[in-house]
Order: structure tokens, then sequence, then C-alpha cells
């Protein structure tokens, strides 16, 4: 439960320090004295929204702290324990607003994310606010209040999971659909550069070589003539290589006279190998080449060919085998495109087969707990003055087909007086049944809740007189099950309070200040009995008031 709460530089707030108890606490205080204000930060230290203008005037921040005491098999110890915060039995939470519009979230003196301070949230507090019965009109509310009250929201969110990965599988089946024509165009192309580049029988080693080769056989006779030349030089009898040879042949019978003639001889040797290495490559060379002689129109023939297709493709001529290996993958891809078809269809339909049968789950879920629910608010609503009312949570199959939030519409309905016929929710309340039908539905949803602290914030306007003690007794009744906070303006709520706390406005040197004060038995009858008579009490008000409250203890 909801400990302590802490407000610094919060709208008018300062300095607040409020402390809470087991049972019910009833806040009252004049309009406009801060009431809200409290809501808000709870609301906000739940992981709620935030902003700048929240700042108290000359502050640089608000800082908002809140300490619950939690039970030791309570879901938030598990959720805290998962994420390493856990603080034995004590829960912190903590939210920093700054003058940019940024906040600070911590729980247990941890930073964490927004994300995290909200899910810790969820487990401790439970808010009914004012505007709920605005949201009454909203058909979407009305999912979200049933599967609240089924315990069905994360089957809920497990088939909008389904339904997000169905979409983006069907998504990609259209796109491969609709571009079948385009791909059919493509593939045609594919196959004509193809058979193009594949008649053209390519090679790298050609590629890399054809340019030397044209060049060395379009001046083939030239070249022929040069190398003979060497050759001779090389190679006659009084050629390079047989002086070496005769060389190597002197050094070699002078080191045996002088030893040092041997390194000597050894270069002469190597210079031998070398230059009888390079006759032999020129030989082949000249064998070749002159083999080529006639050999150039054909290469030039080819070399154009290449040219042609390195246009084509734009690219260099030594690039064109990998051109035709990427136009190979990219055909291939096409070609499997069926086979991509087929595998997505298969996917799809599992993916079906999966959504219907946790929608299936989702809606006998909620076929259950709408008979209970409706019965519950209806007891509810007749109890807060509203005799021969009934409501019921009607749910409408949907055709059968994948959709989010499940397979079918949930829709709240109501009649307001006996023998009149279901109508939608929208159609029929008036202001002030609205407000009781809201009212019930938060009594409702909170008995489902896990949330050991339930806030009520003003969800008592619109009634009065009777009815509205027996919204206090009912709020009472909760109470014993769960910690209950209630923001209200009536004294017939006020009076069922176990704790009564008092929000007052002063000002201060032009500051505006607001505090908290916790009522005595004195003060709770004159605050009630302001509730009542307004400012001038009289003492046959006070007398009520006390009545008032002696008769709810």
């Amino acid at each position: 439960m909801l400990d302590s709460l802490n407000i610094k530089n919060l709208v008018v707030v300062q300095d607040l320090d409020i402390d809470f108890k087991s049972g019910m606490t009833v806040i009252t205080g004049e309009t406009g004295a801060g009431k809200s204000i409290i809501v808000q930060a709870l609301d906000m230290i739940s992981g709620g929204r935030s902003d700048a203008s929240l700042v108290r005037n000359g502050a640089t921040k608000a800082e908002i702290s809140a300490s619950f005491i939690i039970e030791p098999d309570s879901n938030v110890l598990s959720y805290l324990e998962s994420q390493d915060l856990e603080n034995d039995l004590e829960c912190i939470l903590r939210r920093v607003i700054l003058l940019d519009g940024k906040s600070r979230s911590y729980v247990n003196g941890r930073k964490v994310p927004l994300s995290v301070l909200r899910e810790t949230g969820s487990f401790l507090i439970d808010t009914h606010g004012q505007n709920e019965h605005q949201l009454l009109l909203k058909a979407s509310h009305h999912r979200t209040l049933l599967d609240d009250y089924a315990g069905s929201q994360k089957l809920c969110n497990k088939v909008n999971d389904i339904f997000n990965k169905y979409q983006k599988v069907k998504d990609k089946l259209f796109n491969l659909k609709n571009n079948n024509s385009l791909l059919s165009a493509q593939k045609d192309l594919l196959i004509h550069q193809l058979d193009e580049l594949h008649q053209a029988e390519l090679s790298k080693e050609e590629l890399n070589s054809i340019e030397d080769e044209y060049k060395a056989s379009k001046n083939s006779s030239q070249i022929i003539e040069k190398i003979s030349k060497l050759l001779s030089a090389l190679n006659d009898e009084n050629g390079a290589n047989n002086i070496l040879i005769e060389g190597e042949s002197i050094l070699n019978q002078s080191k045996e006279i002088d030893s040092r003639l041997d390194s000597i001889r050894a270069l002469i040797a190597s210079a031998q190998l070398q230059v009888q290495e390079g006759i032999y490559d020129l030989t082949d060379y000249l064998s070749r080449i002159s083999n080529q002689e006639d050999y150039s129109a054909q290469l030039e023939q080819r070399i154009n060919l290449f040219h042609d297709l390195g246009r084509k493709h734009n690219c260099q001529i030594i690039e064109l085998v990998d051109i035709q290996n990427s136009l190979e993958s990219k055909l291939s891809a096409l070609d499997n495109s069926n086979e991509t078809l087929d595998h997505l269809n298969e996917e799809l339909t599992k993916i079906e087969i999966d959504y219907f049968n946790q929608s299936e789950a989702l809606s006998a879920k909620r076929q259950i707990a709408s008979k209970s629910l409706s019965k519950e608010v209806t007891t509810l609503m007749q109890n807060l003055g509203m005799p021969g009312s009934e409501i019921i949570f009607k749910m409408i199959d949907l055709e059968k087909e994948v959709k989010p939030n499940g397979a079918e519409d949930i829709n709240i309905y109501v009649k307001t007086n006996a023998g009149q016929d279901f109508k939608p929710l929208n159609k029929v309340a008036s202001g002030g049944e609205l407000s009781r039908i809201s009212l019930a539905l938060s009594v409702s949803g909170s008995n489902t809740e896990l949330t050991p602290s339930v806030v009520f914030d003003e969800v008592d306007v619109g009634i009065s007189g009777s009815v509205a003690e027996i919204v206090g007794q009912m709020l009472k009744k909760l109470s014993k099950h769960y910690q209950i906070i209630c923001v209200t303006h009536l004294a017939q709520v006020a009076a069922q309070g176990k704790e009564h706390l008092k929000v007052q406005k002063t000002q201060k040197n032009e500051m505006t200040f607001t505090d908290v004060i916790l009522l005595n038995k004195d003060q709770r009858a004159d605050e009630i009995a302001r509730i009542l008579g307004g400012i001038n009490i009289s003492e046959k008000t006070r007398i009520a008031a006390e009545e008032m409250i002696s008769s709810s203890s």
C-alpha cells in the first residue's frame, strides 16, 4: 500500500509530505485548493504524462516521490526482482520533471526508463478519474474495461502481436504478387543479357590479356625483327651467352690459383643462367607471336565485341565476368519468386491458425467475464439509485478474418428503466446516469485489480442525496480489501473515511501555497459541516455532520 507521498515544486505545492494509512482516506477542500494536484502527482509517479508547465514558478524542477509497502508474495516484488530493483518489502518511486519538459524516473534509487516506472506503478496503484465517464462514450474503452476485468489484456496483446505478424507477411505477399508483371519483364531482359554474355564465352584470363595480345599481334613483324636480332646477339658463336660460358670456365680454372676468384665465378655463372633462361623465353615468345602474325583481325573483332558489351553494362571489359555472375544470381532469385510465394502462403496459413486459436481462447475468457461483469455492475447501478436499470457487455462476432483485438467487437448496452429495450450506452444515458455507471464500473474494476491502492478522483460527480451515502458505503466496503484514496466533494462520502485529509490554499508574499492537513475529530466535523452548509456553519449543520460521522463508524 501507499505509505507516504512527497511533492516538491509541483504547480502551487512547494514542499508537501503526506502519510497514508490503510483503509479509506478521503481528501476534501475548496474548489481550486489543489486536490487534483495530489491525484496528478500519484498519476505521474506511476508513469503518467508530465509537462514543464507543472514546475512551480521560480523552481528549476519538480520532484515527486512515493513510498509503498509491498507484500512478500506480490506481483510487484516478482517484477522488481526480475529487473534487479528489489529493496526488501519497500518500493520507492521517484519522478523528476525538468524545465525543458524532460523527466527522470527512479525505482528504489536507481534510474530507470519511464516504461519501467510505469510498469512498476501499474502493480501498485490504480486511478479512476472523474473524466472516465467520457471514456465510456468510446467503444474501444468498452473492450479495455472487459479485458481488465477478465484479466485477458495480455492475451489480447498476444493476439495483436500475431495480427501484426500476419499483416507483415500479407504485405510481402501483396507486393510480390503486384510485382509479377514487372518481374516477368525483368526476367526477359536478364535472359537476353545473359545470352549475349554466354555467347561471348568470357573468361577472366582472356579479358585480362587480350588487349596486350592484340597490340603484339598488330605489331608482330616489328617485334619479330627486334627479338631475332636480340637472340642473335645473345646466342651466336660470339654472343653474350658463349662469352659468359667461356668466362666461367676461365675463372673456374683460375680459382685453383687464387680462391678469391670463386665468388666472381659464381656471379658469372649466375649471369649465364639468367641469359640462358632469357634466350629460352624469347625463343618461345618468338615462336608464339610468329603464329599470330595473321591473328590481329580476329583479335580486333573480339576486342570490339567486349567493348560493346562493356558499354551496354556500363563497365570495363575486365568486369564483364563479374557482371555475368551478378545477372545469373538475379535471374536465379527471380526463378525462386514462385517458391517464395508458396513459402509465404504457407507461413500465412500457419499464422492464421495460431491467430484463430488464440482469439478463440480470448473470446472464451471475455464471454465468461462479460456475464459476471454485467451482473455485478447492474447490481451496483440499482444500488446507486437506478432501479430497473441493467447493463450488458455485448460481444458482436466479426467475420472470420484476422483483425486486431480479437474476433469480436465489444459494446456496452444499457436500459435505464424497467421495460425498456437495451440500447448503446451513448444513445441512452444522461450525464448523471453516466456518472453512476462509471462509478459502478470503477468499483467493479477495482475488485479485479491486484493493485493494493485504488484512487477515486471525484468519481461521485453528479450524485447527491441518499445515493451519495450509498457511494460512500460502497467505497468503505471496498476499503476492507484495498487502500482507498478518495477525492470527494460530497459530505456523505467524506463521512465514511477512516482518515480525512483537507487540502487548503494560502497566500504569502504574493505567492500561493497548498498544504494538506490531517483532520482530528472536531476538525473533521467542521469540514463536513462546511461541505454541507457552506461558509457560515450553523449549529444544526455541525450536529448533522457529527451524526453522519458517527453513523458511518
